[in-house]
C-alpha cells in the first residue's frame, strides 16, 4: 500500500480595497441591488442615485483556489458637498454567505478601510446612516449614535466614528488582506 502525498490547497484570499477595476464597480452595484431591492426591499429596483456619481466604491475581494475573484461586500465613501473634511459611508453590503460567523470580519474590515482612507485624505468626522439592527456593530467598532430616526421607513441612527480609532491608511487601491474565513 503507498501513501499519496497530498497538496495542501490554497485557502481563499480576501482582501479589502478601493474598486479599481470595472468588473469590481459592477460586481458591487450588482450586490447592493440584491441586498437592498431583493432581499430587504428597501428600493424597487435599483439603489442608486446621486451621490454614486462621486463616490468611491469599496469592495471585499474574494479569490477561491481556482484564481477566481469574486465581490463579497461593498461599501461607499464620499466627502459630504456642503461641509468640507466631513465624509459619509453609506450601502454597506455583505453577501448573505458571507456575514456573521461564516464571513469574519467582512463588513467590520471594509467599515476601517472606509475610515481610515478618508482620515488619510484630511477627513476630520466620518458619519454613517446605520440600521438599527447594525447599531451594536458600530457601536463595538468605536462609533457613537447621534440620534434615531426613519430612513426608507425603517429605524436607523446617525452614527459618528471616533477617528483616534482609525489611523490614516494612504493606500486603499492596494488596500491589505483580511482575517475572513
Amino acid at each position: 500500500m503507498s501513501a499519496v502525498a497530498k497538496q495542501a490547497v490554497p485557502a481563499p484570499s480576501l482582501r479589502i480595497k478601493w474598486a479599481t477595476a470595472e468588473w469590481e464597480r459592477s460586481a458591487a452595484f450588482a450586490l447592493r441591488r440584491e441586498i437592498f431591492c431583493e432581499e430587504q426591499g428597501v428600493f424597487v429596483a435599483d439603489d442608486r442615485d446621486e451621490i454614486d456619481e462621486f463616490a468611491i466604491a469599496l469592495v471585499a475581494v474574494m479569490q477561491d483556489e481556482d484564481g477566481l475573484s469574486r465581490v463579497v461586500g461593498t461599501v461607499r465613501i464620499h466627502e459630504d458637498l456642503n461641509e468640507h473634511k466631513t465624509w459619509w459611508g453609506s450601502r454597506l453590503a455583505v453577501t448573505q454567505a458571507y456575514r456573521g460567523r461564516a464571513g469574519g470580519r467582512i463588513g467590520p474590515d471594509l467599515i476601517r478601510l472606509a475610515v481610515s482612507s478618508a482620515h488619510a485624505r484630511g477627513c476630520t468626522r466620518f458619519l454613517a446612516n446605520v440600521q438599527s439592527q447594525n447599531a451594536l456593530l458600530f457601536k463595538r467598532l468605536h462609533w457613537r449614535s447621534l440620534e434615531e430616526f426613519d430612513l426608507f421607513g425603517r429605524a436607523h441612527h446617525r452614527m459618528e466614528a471616533d477617528l483616534e480609532y482609525y489611523p490614516p491608511f494612504g493606500t486603499p487601491q492596494v488596500g491589505f488582506l483580511s482575517r475572513a474565513r
